[in-house]
């Protein structure tokens, strides 16, 4: 399949959920000629559904399951990609929970602070680690890049634990460009203003409840008219972001941390 990444394999975690971020950076790399590797915690209906969509589109891809919040898991599903296909070319860390929202004072460490650090920065260090040891070792270079957020550059309430592992995220990202670069590895990091995919959906629940809206609808206005674009984000935005930070055309730029907000974020 010709394209602009064919012969190149993308490995993306947190991709098994239909509309989610992870499918429309799949599509949009699949659209381009690019080996598909769908993940995330379980392999079930909705992930094998949206590996046959990218099938669909023509490329060749591979259902891996993967907790990311296990370093073995995440040294597997590298692994079993390098196999499948030869090598790991594309690392996008997309795997994260959003949905634990709770005032600060009543966050529960185990539930609501470990598990969301676990899975949204561990896990992105577990699979950068796996996956440039797999780069380093073919010789060709990599990208890697980490799907952050908005919540990367700017607090926000009831999501301390996702808020903290985001900002994390972006120091993950730098220390990692700076290490990885003499191996022709650049590492970045894409914030996304608010998405409604599953998990955003979710958010949109709770704090339209919380902010004192009337409904979801009436949330979601409020938020598009506050954007300079006039709409919150949708995974197409971001995976172009991504397209673009994996070409040959970003090789001179690595450890940034690219706002895709519609000018929401500005820093």
């Amino acid at each position: 399949m010709a394209g602009a990444f064919a012969g190149k394999t993308i490995v993306v975690t947190g991709s098994g959920k239909h509309k989610g971020l992870g499918q429309g950076i799949l599509q949009a790399f699949a659209d381009e000629g690019a080996n598909c590797v769908v993940s995330d915690l379980a392999i079930d209906a909705e992930a094998l559904a949206v590996a046959e969509d990218l099938r669909a589109r023509g490329a060749a891809v591979a259902t891996i399951a993967c907790d990311v919040s296990r370093a073995d898991q995440c040294r597997a599903l590298v692994d079993q990609a390098v196999e499948r296909f030869g090598s790991v070319d594309i690392l996008v860390n997309n795997a994260g929970i959003g949905f634990k929202m709770k005032p600060l004072l009543e966050v529960d460490t185990a539930d609501e602070w470990d598990q969301v650090i676990a899975v949204n920065l561990s896990g992105a260090f577990y699979c950068t680690q796996a996956a440039a040891r797999a780069m380093v070792a073919a010789g060709k270079g990599g990208r890697i890049i980490n799907i952050a957020s908005q919540a990367a550059k700017t607090g926000f309430p009831h999501l301390p634990a996702y808020v903290s592992s985001k900002h994390g995220l972006v120091g993950l990202t730098r220390a990692s460009a700076v290490e990885l670069g003499k191996h022709g590895i650049t590492v970045n990091a894409v914030c996304p203003n608010h998405v409604t995919t599953g998990l955003g959906a979710q958010q949109n629940e709770y704090f339209s409840k919380l902010l004192g809206f009337a409904s979801v609808e009436d949330y979601l206005a409020n938020m598009a008219a506050k954007n300079p674009m006039g709409r919150p984000g949708l995974p197409s935005d971001t995976a172009a972001a991504c397209l673009w930070l994996a070409s040959d055309a970003a090789f001179y730029v690595t450890g940034e941390a690219l706002n895709v907000s519609g000018g929401e974020e500005m820093h």
